[in-house]
């Protein structure tokens, strides 16, 4: 750890940024839960809604201004163009979902016939019963969140989405209202948007591709960024569903979960980045094809047609694919038009201007792109974070910083347009709001332990 960090300026300096940070937020939860008690309205229903027509409005007047004062016109055709790309890209990832979607949702009917997923819905009751309400006893949905949760914490994307949409047809099973998301399908949501991951193997192979040094020196920043997005989203819906989190059974599971946290991040400390990678690797596709072998191993001892019951669940999850293109094609062209415009350029720009006359560091809203890219598309925070260490170099603070960013939450709209339309739920009520929640206080986590490891 770079030894500056520890000077007693630059701690005052966090300090101060920290604990003007917690009364933001403080007065942010002030306002959107006693101010403004919505709870009880149809407005938090359209949340979704004027955010998608904002991405376009806004896009169009800073496009219109843009043509304006600099006499362009080709911008236009820009911004049109980025549509029709966005939509081929959202088709794309749809055709890409439905092979995985396909092959993971014929293993997963193999799983629940076998009785797998129902001895995983044992093992996490006493914990899971108290966090996602409405949801019986024992009930397969329980066992396709653990094997989803266990997958993204590993870093296993291809096999978590589909263990997440499994999760979700089964608790739109249990949903009265289908077209509303239930309290339990929230909860399981916030909880992906948030992007728990032990492992960032992808930030750091970037890392090495770009010359970095110590490729893995952003392991431990953004292990603790995204822990502590996971903490804020949960505790955002708790709010909301008045889930009490001070219950014997799930203070022990976090304690728990910070002790094996705690020494898996000790234990990958101590060893150098290919062994990491090497070990990282290992473990995540042995718990991979494990479990496939021990679902296809557990049908055939209860004498099921394993084949027949692969094909038979397959062919729902290309049912579920198909159902998926609207939904994220409509996200992502919306994001196309507000990143085409130069929208998201003028927001940084006049986030850096207030932070400067604040007086304080301006050098991390160089990272800021990453960070406001990240809930809105995955593919396009990567480049920005790539961006990042080609002009400040892999080894700068502002390229650590950004890979810090990048690797502390996840893609929220993208996450809210497939799961949720996966299942036709069009009133995603506080999802949103809680996932942005998560979202922020990931990044702003992330840019603290920026400034304490690096700064």
């Amino acid at each position: 750890m770079d030894q500056k960090c520890n000077a007693p300026p630059k701690m005052a300096y966090v300090t101060n940024v920290y604990s003007t940070i917690l009364q933001h937020i403080t007065h942010l939860y002030i306002f959107t839960n006693i101010i403004l008690p919505l709870r009880q309205t149809k407005a938090k229903d359209m949340v979704l809604n004027f955010i998608w027509i904002a991405f376009f409005l806004v896009g169009f007047a800073v496009l219109l201004l843009r043509v304006l004062l600099g006499g362009d016109p080709m911008l236009f055709s820009t911004a049109v163009s980025s549509t029709f790309d966005m939509a081929k890209t959202g088709f794309e990832i749809s055709i890409g979902l439905t092979g995985i979607l396909t092959m993971w949702l014929g293993l997963m009917r193999i799983g629940d016939k076998a009785g797998m997923v129902q001895f995983l819905s044992r093992m996490v009751q006493p914990i899971f019963k108290h966090l996602f309400k409405g949801v019986p006893a024992n009930h397969p949905a329980m066992g396709s969140m653990v094997l989803n949760i266990s997958a993204n914490m590993l870093g296993l994307d291809n096999a978590a989405t589909p263990m997440g949409l499994k999760a979700m047809k089964e608790l739109q099973e249990l949903n009265e209202d289908k077209e509303t998301a239930s309290d339990a399908m929230i909860m399981f949501m916030v909880l992906n948007t948030s992007g728990l991951t032990i492992i960032p193997i992808s930030i750091m192979m970037y890392r090495a591709q770009m010359g970095a040094a110590n490729p893995s020196d952003v392991f431990l920043p953004i292990l603790i960024a995204t822990f502590f997005s996971t903490i804020a989203g949960l505790i955002a819906v708790s709010i909301y569903q008045r889930i009490n989190l001070l219950k014997p059974a799930i203070l022990l599971f976090f304690a728990a979960s910070t002790l094996i946290i705690g020494g898996s991040l000790f234990a990958l400390n101590m060893m150098p980045m290919a062994t990491i990678q090497t070990y990282s690797l290992f473990i995540g596709n042995f718990i991979l094809l494990a479990t496939i072998s021990g679902f296809i191993l557990m049908g055939a001892i209860k004498k099921l047609n394993v084949y027949e019951t692969f094909i038979e669940g397959a062919k729902e999850g290309f049912q579920m694919a198909i159902g998926i293109v609207p939904y994220l094609i409509a996200i992502l062209v919306a994001i196309g038009i507000f990143r085409s415009s130069g929208a998201m350029d003028f927001l940084i720009d006049g986030i850096k201007w207030m932070v400067g006359l604040t007086g304080l560091d301006t050098q991390f809203v160089a990272a800021l792109p990453t960070a406001l890219m990240k809930p809105l598309s995955g593919s396009g925070a990567r480049g920005l974070m790539i961006e990042t260490m080609n002009t400040f170099g892999p080894d700068s603070f502002e390229a650590r910083l950004a890979s810090i960013v990048q690797g502390s939450t996840d893609t929220t709209f993208y996450i809210l347009a497939v799961y949720f339309g996966s299942v036709g739920v069009r009133k995603t009520k506080y999802a949103l709001t809680a996932g942005l929640i998560a979202d922020f206080v990931g990044i702003v986590t992330a840019i603290i332990m920026g400034y304490l490891f690096f700064g």
